[in-house]
């Protein structure tokens, strides 16, 4: 895995984009560092800050509790979890509650009992159609505990 710090043009750019596309605002952050973990990924970290970089996505990582926190999510049954940590989608009958959000937002999905973060994965459908929807996949899961990512951040500490 290659390791770099970024310049601060870069790294101004980078938090800009992530606070349009996350619709949040950011401080300045000082030496970002990129770490390339596939071809298609990178982790990106600084100053209380991670960040999760999938093809075109940007993710909070689920490590960043206080971030995640400022994300809509939805809270899926006990049943549901051993699925999401597989990576399988949030599908209608699993989702128990859920906070408001869009088509193609990110959403943090949770578990019931100990209201936990499982994974990041993107609207399929927004939450305006949850209550007319029985069944049908609702959230794509991009991220998730126990992912190749979730165990490459694991090892990564700045």
């Amino acid at each position: 895995m290659k390791s770099n710090l970024i310049s601060k043009s870069e790294t101004a750019s980078l938090l800009k984009t992530v606070s349009e596309k996350w619709n949040m605002e950011f401080p300045k952050i000082k030496n970002l560092k990129v770490h390339q973990i596939l071809d298609d990924a990178q982790i990106i970290t600084g100053d209380g800050i991670k960040i999760l970089k999938v093809n075109e996505d940007y993710l909070p990582f689920l490590s960043e509790t206080k971030m995640l926190e400022r994300f809509p999510s939805v809270m899926v049954d006990m049943g549901a979890v051993k699925f999401m940590c597989k990576g399988a989608n949030v599908m209608r009958p699993g989702i128990k509650k859920f906070t408001e959000f869009e088509k193609d937002q990110l959403v943090c999905i949770i578990e019931e009992s100990q209201h936990k973060f499982l994974a990041v994965g993107k609207a399929m459908v927004p939450s305006s159609e949850l209550e007319k929807m029985e069944k049908g996949e609702v959230i794509k899961n991009i991220h998730y505990i126990s992912d190749k990512f979730w165990e490459t951040g694991k090892t990564i500490y700045d």
